[in-house]
């Protein structure tokens, strides 16, 4: 494939490789994408009150707002035919049965990429699932965290999260703390459940002026020099595809 051109959707432009390449945090070697036919499987994992109602608040959808627009991106270039995406609840993230029912099911094999963005307590499971799926033999490309939380016992105690910090195995990993200067309520819940203290691991780790809520924000604003944690996911995405995806 000759190098080319592609938009972000901040509007910033990105020249993908002759040969893309991906580089993993512990691996420095570049990884050469080979011609064939393939699918690029995303997973949203939304937080309490997600997808499904917590102590009967929700449910809000706000990982579902990444969701959806980042299929928008994706259609609008043309590559909807090799894209799948799941927008998961977390507690369909914990769990053998879960993960197989949920997770497993969704990826074509294990050479397929596999990208997981995680809001919540989704960044939480999220982070343990690119462990597991990793460890199983899978293809983890990149971990998008957006103030993941899960640190509390009061919540563990109530909510269907693991109890263990994350230990995350991916090839990139990003994560945004929301650090408001206005709070309301969805930064109380995200208090009471304690974010997690990301210190060492990201490849990118900012903090960010924005409610915990507003995961679709969070994706969308800039982690790095103008360009977003949706950049980086779509030109990585954009690039398996257009090399054909198998490593």
């Amino acid at each position: 494939m000759e190098a080319q051109t592609v938009v972000l959707p901040s509007g910033k432009t990105a020249t993908l490789a002759a040969s893309p390449t991906l580089t993993s945090s512990e691996n420095q070697a570049p990884k050469v994408v080979e011609a064939s036919n393939c699918r690029v499987v995303v997973f949203f994992i939304g937080g309490a009150g997600d997808k499904e109602s917590y102590y009967m608040a929700g449910p809000y959808k706000n990982i579902e707002f990444a969701h959806d627009y980042f299929r928008d991106l994706i259609e609008g270039a043309g590559y909807l035919g090799f894209y799948t995406s799941h927008y998961l609840a977390y507690g369909e993230v914990r769990g053998g049965r879960d993960i197989d029912k949920h997770v497993y099911k969704g990826i074509p094999d294990k050479s397929a990429p596999v990208f997981i963005v995680g809001h919540s307590l989704g960044g939480w499971n999220g982070a343990h699932l690119s462990k597991i799926l990793s460890e199983k033999g899978y293809n983890v490309e990149m971990l998008i965290t957006l103030d993941p939380v899960g640190e509390g016992a009061l919540v563990w105690l109530g909510s269907d999260i693991y109890f263990s910090k994350p230990e995350p195995v991916s090839g990139y990993w990003i994560n945004i703390r929301a650090v408001p200067k206005h709070p309301d309520s969805s930064d109380s819940v995200a208090n009471f459940g304690e974010q997690w203290q990301v210190v060492t691991g990201p490849d990118i780790n900012v903090r960010m002026d924005i409610n915990h809520a507003d995961a679709l924000t969070m994706f969308r604003n800039s982690v790095r020099d103008g360009v977003s944690a949706a950049d980086i996911l779509f030109e990585s995405v954009v690039s398996y595809i257009e090399g054909g995806c198998r490593a």
